[in-house]
């Protein structure tokens, strides 16, 4: 199921929390919510491949939201985003970064950690995390969108960071973790079954 407004999709979250007892209704716009939030997560998948469609602006600015929306250590929010959507732009991050799947997509999503904000320094190595949970929310806001993304990382690897930094005249201080390239889907390949039971352990290993 493909939403058209992300938050449709969290404002319909919020029942969730709502006893079914009320009502009949309740339960089954519950039930119904539960099942379009675990089916968005359980069909997203990579897509590398886009139309020349472009994504409305206001539709990245409610992506990149919900990627704001994501937990992180002390809520110290440790990101920024950089929303690339000229042409140009995508071409020159394309050049320094081979795997990053630019030639077809119409927009990307820079992922970047802050990695001095926390006051704390026990905190700060914590950006990693905490802007990996910002990209998954984006990857999965992205496709209740009907918008086709894929993780590209570029951090640890020194030469893509120092690369991304310059094309986008990033501040020293500031580390782009990943790209997250985007587009109108030209592909659609079957998500796969990546659950494993011999994954799972109870109480301990």
């Amino acid at each position: 199921m493909k939403f058209k407004n992300l938050f449709t999709v969290l404002i319909m979250a919020g029942t969730m929390m709502t006893s079914c007892g009320e009502s009949k209704e309740n339960c089954a716009q519950t039930a119904n919510t539960t099942e379009a939030v675990i089916e968005n997560i359980m069909t997203r998948t990579s897509i590398r491949q886009f139309t020349s469609q472009p994504i409305p602006k206001d539709t990245l600015v409610d992506i990149v939201k919900a990627g704001m929306a994501a937990p992180s250590a002390v809520n110290v929010q440790p990101w920024s985003f950089i929303i690339i959507n000229e042409p140009e732009v995508l071409k020159k991050l394309e050049e320094v970064h081979p795997y990053s799947n630019l030639k077809t997509a119409t927009a990307a999503i820079v992922v970047c950690g802050l990695k001095d904000k926390a006051e704390n320094p026990d905190v700060r190595p914590y950006w990693v995390q905490d802007c990996s949970a910002a990209t998954e929310n984006i990857l999965l806001a992205a496709h209740a969108y009907g918008i086709g993304a894929v993780w590209c990382g570029v951090y640890p690897s020194e030469d893509r960071v120092n690369a991304v930094k310059q094309v986008l005249e990033i501040p020293e201080n500031v580390v782009p973790l990943n790209i997250i390239t985007m587009g109108f889907p030209a592909q659609n390949p079957e998500p796969k079954d990546k659950f494993n039971p011999d994954n799972i352990h109870y109480q301990k290993w």
